[in-house]
């Protein structure tokens, strides 16, 4: 399981029988402090391939910068490079994906959309904006 952001556009190529595949660096950073209290960042770079339907999936919503939660499984790969040296890739192949960006109006601003809220008046109701603390994400 990896939470991150995309590195580049997903690179989505279809083969043999019309079968999509995607394929794009995923960024997921952890945050701590070190024993004098200073802040460290630590990004970790990941490969993500991606089939059929999610493939088109991330070829349709995704793009640089994307933030997305990627369920899934390692993959390591070998071959030989053009100068007989053998190459190890390890990959994540994704089962599952959840988009996390907040949705966009068009107009460039974005929004966060509360499914069965719109009639909520009152104090109880969540401000405009902002996650209701009770929903599930």
């Amino acid at each position: 399981m990896l939470i991150g952001n995309l590195g580049k556009d997903p690179d989505v190529q279809h083969l043999e029988g019309n079968i999509a595949v995607a394929k794009f660096s995923l960024a997921t950073t952890e945050t701590f402090k070190d024993r004098a209290g200073k802040l460290i960042s630590q990004t970790e770079w990941h490969t993500v391939v991606l089939w059929r339907g999610l493939a088109e999936l991330a070829q349709k919503y995704l793009h640089k910068g994307s933030l997305v939660y990627i369920e899934g499984r390692l993959r390591t790969r070998s071959w030989e490079d053009k100068e007989g040296n053998k190459k190890f890739a390890t990959e994540v192949v994704g089962d599952n994906l959840i988009m996390l960006d907040k949705r966009s109006d068009g107009s460039g601003h974005s929004h966060i959309h509360h499914e069965g809220l719109e009639g909520m008046s009152g104090p109880d109701a969540p401000p405009i904006g902002e996650p209701s603390e009770d929903l599930p994400f």
